[in-house]
């Protein structure tokens, strides 16, 4: 019986000392602050204002063809033909059709823009975050940036020697929000 019962502990120690090795480390990270703390990141946010503000001073070119041709409309005499009236409604309804289409097409290609300029960026960080948590032994890290992670330890914070990996200053804030 005795010989039954040393059996038992030994397999039960040696149970619970696999398990502890068996645990694993989870780290988590604010990757929105990470990015914005980036230059990278910075210099891709101007590029694409820069980007879109070019394309919305081509809108207001159109915009003020198109107040132009309103104003004109409203202006127009009295005793002007039905047909004249018409072909006027048409251009300004062309002209509205046109600026709806350049609109939608700006918005696609900023996007296209940001995917461009931002996927580098993302993947620098990634592969950033990925090393470090190689480097400490980290299993799994949870992105906190949408401020679900409730309760966490500072240890597991991994945002410091990310950045310190990726040399961007630990003391650098993030960039405002728009």
């Amino acid at each position: 019986m005795k010989k039954y019962v040393i059996i038992a502990i030994v397999a039960f120690t040696g149970f619970f000392s696999v398990k502890a090795n068996a645990q694993t480390k989870i780290a988590h990270i604010n990757t929105q602050a990470l990015i914005e703390a980036m230059p990278e990141y910075k210099k891709a946010q101007t590029d694409i204002e820069t980007f879109a503000g070019t394309l919305e001073k081509e809108s207001g070119s159109l915009v003020a063809e198109y107040n132009k041709k309103m104003k004109d409309f409203e202006n127009s005499p009295k005793e002007e033909s039905e047909t004249m009236k018409e072909v006027k409604i048409k251009e300004i309804q062309e002209l509205q059709k046109r600026i709806q289409l350049y609109e939608e097409s700006a918005r696609e290609k900023i996007g296209q823009k940001q995917n461009e300029l931002l996927k580098p960026v993302y993947d620098k960080a990634r592969k950033a975050i990925e090393d470090v948590a190689k480097e400490k032994g980290y299993a799994y890290v949870i992105d906190n940036s949408g401020g679900s992670l409730l309760v966490s330890p500072a240890a597991d914070d991994i945002l410091a020697p990310v950045k310190a990996k990726l040399g961007v200053p630990a003391t650098a804030a993030p960039a405002a929000a728009k």
